[in-house]
C-alpha cells in the first residue's frame, strides 16, 4: 500500500524554509526596489506629466513679517507689515490662511477687514491667491513702554500659513505631449542615428582593440606587468582629466596634433576635430574606443590565459599557422566572453553622457539621446520631455537586451 505524503515544500518544514528564504532575500529585494525600480517608475510617471523644472516644487504662499517705523517711544508711529506672495507665476494657491502670535505690548489700531485678533492670536483669511500674486498688507499699530523695554523680535513668532495647491507631479492629469514633442522634432531620428553610430562602432572598436591588445600581451616577456598597467591607464584615469587633455591636444589653434599634422604635410590648415561634421562624431567615437578598450583587454586576456595550451601545441605540430590557431582555437573559446562584453559595452555606451558632454557638449552632430535628456530637462527646463527621452532610451535598451538573449546568447550557449 502506497503511503500518501505531502508534496515537497508544502509541509510545515517546507513552509518554514520558504519564510526564512524570503526573510533573507527581503533586504536585497527592498534595496533593489529602492535603488532601481522606484526611480525607473518615477521616470515613467514624469514622462506622462506636463512638468517643467519650476513645477518640481508645488506652488506655495510666502510671507514676510516686519515692523516698520522702528518706534523708540510709545508715541512714535509704526506699522505692522506682512508681505505675502504666490511662489508660482502660473498656478493659484487656494484657501490661504495666515496665523500669527502678536508680541505683548503691541496693539493693532486699524485691522485689515480680512483679519481678526483674539487676545494676541492674529488670523487672516486671504482666500485664493492668483498666479504671481503679491501684496504688502500694512496696519498701523501702537506699542507700549513694556514692549520697548522687552526689546522683542517679531521673528521670534514666525507667521504660519495653511493652504492647498496642485502639485503637477502628484496630480491625476496625464498627457502624451512629451512623447509628441520628442518624436515630432525633426532632429530626433538624427539624434537616434548618432547614438547608434556612436554605440555600435564604439562597442565593436573597444572589443577589437581589446582583443588585439590581449593577443599582444598573452606572451611572457620582461616588463609585461608594467605594459599591462599602462594599457589600463585610459580606463582608470579620471574622465574629466583625459577629456580635457584630448580637447587641448586636438585644439585647432594651439593643439599639438594639428601642429604635428601641418609640419608633416598631412594637413594644410588646422583641423577642427571637435567642431566639424562628421569629424566630431568620429573623434568622440575614437575617444570612446581608446578609453574603454582596456576593460575588454582585461577580461579577454584573463579568458585567454585559462585556455589549455595543449591544443595549441598539437595544432602547431600539425602545421597550423598563427592565424589558423587564433581563428579555429582561440576565437571559439572567446565567443562567450566577447558576447557578454558586447552586451555590457553596448548598454554602457548607449547610456554614456559624460564623455560627449565634456568633449563637445553635444554640438557638431554629436548629440546623443542621453545628451538630449539633459538638454530637454535642464537646458529647456522641460522635465517631462527629458523623462520621455529617458523612457525611449530604456525602451531601446530593453529591445536590444531581449534580442540579444533570445538570439545571440542562445547561439553562444550563454
Amino acid at each position: 500500500m502506497t503511503s500518501l505524503s505531502p508534496p515537497k515544500g508544502t509541509g510545515p518544514l517546507g513552509k518554514r524554509e520558504a519564510r526564512l528564504a524570503w526573510g533573507l532575500l527581503s533586504p536585497t529585494i527592498i534595496s533593489v526596489a529602492l535603488v532601481v525600480i522606484l526611480p525607473l517608475l518615477s521616470i515613467f510617471w514624469i514622462s506622462f506629466k506636463p512638468v517643467g523644472l519650476a513645477d518640481l516644487r508645488a506652488p506655495a504662499p510666502i510671507v514676510r513679517e516686519s515692523l516698520r517705523g522702528r518706534p523708540a517711544t510709545p508715541d512714535d508711529p509704526a506699522e505692522l507689515e506682512y508681505r505675502i506672495r504666490n511662489s508660482s507665476q502660473d498656478k493659484p494657491v487656494r484657501a490661504v490662511v495666515l496665523s500669527d502670535q502678536l508680541p505683548e505690548g503691541l496693539t493693532i489700531l486699524q485691522i485689515d477687514p480680512r483679519c481678526t485678533v483674539a487676545d494676541r492670536a492674529f488670523r487672516c483669511d486671504f482666500g485664493d491667491l492668483e498666479p504671481g500674486f503679491r501684496e504688502r498688507m500694512r496696519m498701523p499699530v501702537q506699542v507700549t513702554q513694556a514692549y520697548l523695554d522687552a526689546d522683542p523680535d517679531l521673528g521670534d513668532t514666525e507667521p504660519t500659513l495653511k493652504y492647498s495647491s496642485d502639485n503637477a507631479l502628484t496630480s491625476g492629469g496625464f498627457t502624451l505631449e512629451n512623447f509628441r514633442k520628442v518624436f515630432d522634432g525633426g532632429e530626433f531620428w538624427a539624434v537616434l542615428w548618432t547614438t547608434l553610430f556612436y554605440t555600435v562602432f564604439g562597442t565593436i572598436g573597444a572589443l577589437v582593440f581589446g582583443l588585439f591588445a590581449a593577443l599582444l600581451l598573452n606572451k611572457s616577456f620582461r616588463g609585461q606587468g608594467i605594459l599591462r598597467g599602462l594599457y589600463l591607464f585610459p580606463y582608470v584615469a579620471p574622465v574629466i582629466a583625459v577629456a580635457f587633455t584630448w580637447v587641448t591636444l586636438f585644439d585647432p589653434f594651439s593643439g599639438s596634433a594639428n601642429a604635428l599634422l601641418q609640419q608633416m604635410g598631412v594637413a594644410n590648415e588646422p583641423i577642427n576635430f571637435f567642431g566639424e561634421r562628421p569629424l566630431a562624431l568620429i573623434t568622440v567615437t575614437v575617444f570612446e574606443i581608446w578609453r574603454y578598450f582596456p576593460l575588454s583587454f582585461l577580461f579577454i586576456l584573463t579568458r585567454m590565459q585559462s585556455i589549455d595550451t595543449d591544443m595549441y601545441e598539437a595544432a602547431d605540430m600539425d602545421g597550423a599557422s598563427p592565424f589558423q590557431q587564433f581563428w579555429y582555437l582561440s576565437l571559439p573559446q572567446l565567443l562567450g566572453i566577447l558576447s557578454v562584453l558586447f552586451l555590457l559595452r553596448f548598454i554602457w555606451t548607449f547610456n554614456k553622457f559624460d564623455d560627449i558632454f565634456l568633449l563637445t557638449g553635444g554640438n557638431a552632430g554629436t548629440r546623443t539621446l542621453t545628451v538630449n535628456v539633459y538638454e530637454q530637462a535642464f537646458a529647456l527646463s522641460n522635465i517631462g520631455a527629458g523623462a520621455a527621452v529617458a523612457v525611449v532610451v530604456f525602451t531601446c535598451l530593453l529591445l536590444f537586451s531581449i534580442f540579444f538573449f533570445k538570439f545571440i546568447s542562445r547561439e553562444e550557449g550563454l
